[in-house]
């Protein structure tokens, strides 16, 4: 084991993944042929064509704590009857597979439309409603838990590392700083509307549940403020949906310009491990840095 988890921090490439999860699909008494890779992100999603599966493999076995709490949010949100991404039940999992942590969800046929942001609004509302079961354990949300592993191993200039660490810890003194007013629940912690899915039925599903924690919900608005106040994704109109339907705008906060902050360094680091897969993601990577090294600068930076 200690062999496979070296070599899981050798890269986190595409061929790697793809070559994990035909072993973990093995190991499941799955059928891999055909599976297509969907996504290259904080995690490699396949899509199985032998069954209606989703194979989601982690970039290496520090990961794994946050696998099981993925598991374990996903059964506590079946029982509520949330509307959320649900694991295979008759599977035994995380497996871990070559030093990757890997897990098995049901695929959500999608319909023809994408999520709102009202939409969004409304499903944080009812997320942050409800109440964590004796038993769940969660981790409080930690803004800094993967960054120095990524600033370690991506395929950067070393120019790049020095200012990432130095804007590390600014960002940490800054974080100490901050006060919240609200009480602690439970907090999706990577909020965007692309994680939501509208299925073929019309409803609204809540995917991802990587970085689930208990802790202030400011957290989850902070992803769709920054992403309109400072990145302008969203129209106004798209963002007033999406306040109205929440009933809060994270931009009237006095820590919002700290979780700005906290929010593009994320948005960078997580980008930045993929820099070696094609020039397309080094391009946005150069542009994030960029604007990172500039705070006033506008912000041309486009999603992902």
């Amino acid at each position: 084991m200690a062999v496979d988890a070296a070599r899981s921090e050798e890269g986190f490439t595409s061929a790697r993944a793809t070559r994990v999860m035909r072993d973990a699909c093995r190991a499941a008494g799955l059928d891999d042929q055909g599976a297509e890779l969907i996504r290259l992100g904080e995690n490699a999603l396949f899509r199985l064509a032998s069954v209606p599966v989703i194979v989601r493999v982690a970039r290496g076995e520090e990961w794994l704590p946050k696998s099981r709490v993925e598991v374990a949010v996903s059964r506590w949100l079946a029982r509520e009857r949330f509307p959320a991404a649900r694991v295979v039940e008759d599977l035994e999992q995380p497996l871990v597979i070559h030093g990757h942590p890997v897990t098995f969800w049901h695929l959500i046929v999608e319909g023809s439309r994408k999520a709102t942001y009202g939409e969004l609004g409304r499903i944080l509302r009812d997320l942050h409603s409800l109440t964590v079961p004796d038993g769940l354990e969660l981790p409080s949300f930690e803004p800094f838990d993967k960054q120095e592993l990524r600033m370690n191993r991506a395929v950067i200039p070393e120019d790049d590392k020095v200012f990432l660490r130095k804007r590390w810890k600014e960002l940490r003194d800054r974080y100490a700083e901050l006060r919240f007013k609200t009480p602690k629940g439970p907090v999706h912690g990577d909020a965007h509307v692309q994680n939501l899915m509208v299925d073929d039925q019309g409803q609204v599903i809540l995917i991802d549940f990587e970085t689930f924690c208990f802790d202030h919900p400011e957290w989850d608005l902070m992803v769709t403020a920054v992403e309109h106040h400072s990145l302008g994704w969203q129209t106004d109109a798209q963002y007033a949906d999406f306040v109205a339907a929440y009933g809060r705008d994270l931009y009237d906060w006095d820590g919002y310009e700290t979780l700005r902050g906290l929010q593009e360094f994320g948005m960078t680091t997580w980008l930045m491990q993929n820099v070696q897969e094609d020039e397309r993601t080094a391009a946005e990577y150069r542009r994030r840095i960029a604007g990172l090294r500039d705070d006033d600068a506008p912000r041309d930076w486009r999603p992902w």
